[in-house]
């Protein structure tokens, strides 16, 4: 009973905000099934590092020194040191994407690099805010759509906001189905969105399948050599999925090693939400910053297919360009969706699929070019 007396003792207001941070998070994981693998180990997290004298934190204990807690030994040594969870939810996230669609039609990769430009707009914003520039890089980096990639940058950068960054980003993954329509919408006219593509079937051979994942790691490695390792261990995965040799550790990948690290990457990030770091002015800035990446990202995917429309003998829907972004595959469904409700048989998966996975090369390379720039 006296310890229960001195815990209560200790607790303070920013504490309490984040018990009900965590228990939202529960609560959109759960009611919603919004990303329900990260988002609830996140927001049970939030909890156990913010009670007070929590044992999973390291610890002076009188009469026993400093006791280490599990939730910062993993950060420390999951994130912190090496940043071996997110580069290894890549291997996952690789051997689950299948690039024929985007191989079929290479122009989608153009897509896949344009959607990308509300990372650089919104860093700009956040250096004018105030923010310093590598805080205001890895706040950027959120628009990737991206969540290891913005945890990745915002760690190797050593933002002071890595659990903001890290909510900001998968909370918006998470968030897509209710974001990315309002966006394309604003750019959007009924009839654009109703605009048919007519859709080759995939003839890609199995040589070209295996070789792509070597040229991209190669090509990354010489023009943006900080994003070795995130493209890498993505193209790693892809190589396992395509090689036809390996199919039972594909599917390890795809399934127990993804849902493990996604598990562990959950509880790890929630160091980072103790309640004297997370409950500022800051975090509701970086949120609002968030959410500003994520549309400038949608819109510039939509406009730059208007663009290239202009150029092109065969058109492109432009809500495909929104599907450039990293969320791979809840945008392509956005856009598929989107399509189906301007005219039931306009049908743009594929299309959609083939730009979500160059948004998912894209994002990598981008978090890669602003470690180049920033570290």
């Amino acid at each position: 009973m006296a310890f229960l007396w001195e815990g209560l003792a200790l607790l303070t207001w920013k504490q309490v905000v984040m018990f009900a941070v965590g228990g939202l998070l529960i609560w959109l994981a759960i009611r919603k099934k919004y990303e329900p693998a990260l988002l609830l180990p996140m927001g049970f997290g939030a909890i156990l590092v913010n009670l007070p004298l929590s044992g999973v934190l390291n610890q002076m204990t009188e009469g026993v020194g400093e006791t280490h807690g599990i939730i910062q030994w993993l950060f420390e040594n999951g994130i912190g040191i090496s940043e071996a969870f997110p580069l290894l939810l890549f291997i996952g996230i690789g051997a689950m994407i299948d690039f024929g669609p985007l191989l079929a039609n290479p122009k989608l990769f153009l897509f896949g690099a344009a959607a990308q430009v509300g990372i650089f707009l919104t860093v700009i914003v956040a250096a004018a805010l105030g923010f310093d520039i590598r805080d205001a890089a890895a706040i950027g980096v959120i628009g990737a759509a991206d969540g290891p990639t913005s945890l990745l940058v915002s760690q190797v950068l050593g933002s002071k906001y890595v659990g903001a960054i890290a909510v900001a980003a998968y909370s918006y993954m998470a968030l897509v189905p209710i974001i990315q329509p309002f966006a394309v919408k604003l750019v959007t006219t009924q009839k654009e969105r109703a605009m048919h593509m007519p859709y080759a079937a995939d003839k890609v051979s199995r040589r070209t399948r295996i070789l792509f994942p070597i040229v991209v790691t190669m090509v990354a490695g010489f023009v943006a050599p900080a994003s070795v390792a995130l493209v890498g261990f993505l193209m790693f995965g892809n190589l396992v999925r395509e090689c036809g040799v390996l199919n039972t550790l594909s599917e390890t990948a795809q399934h127990e090693l993804a849902n493990l690290i996604t598990l562990l990457l959950g509880l790890t990030i929630s160091f980072s939400m103790r309640a004297e770091q997370f409950v500022t002015k800051e975090t509701l800035l970086i949120l609002c910053l968030g959410l500003v990446a994520f549309v400038l990202d949608s819109v510039g995917g939509v406009l730059f297919a208007k663009i290239l429309n202009l150029f092109c003998k065969n058109k492109v829907n432009p809500m495909v360009g929104a599907a450039g972004i990293s969320a791979f595959p809840m945008s392509a469904r956005v856009i598929e969706k989107l399509g189906m409700e301007a005219d039931r048989t306009n049908h743009l998966l594929m299309h959609a699929v083939g730009a979500n996975v160059a948004g998912q090369i894209a994002s990598v390379v981008a978090g890669g070019v602003i470690l180049g720039f920033f570290m």
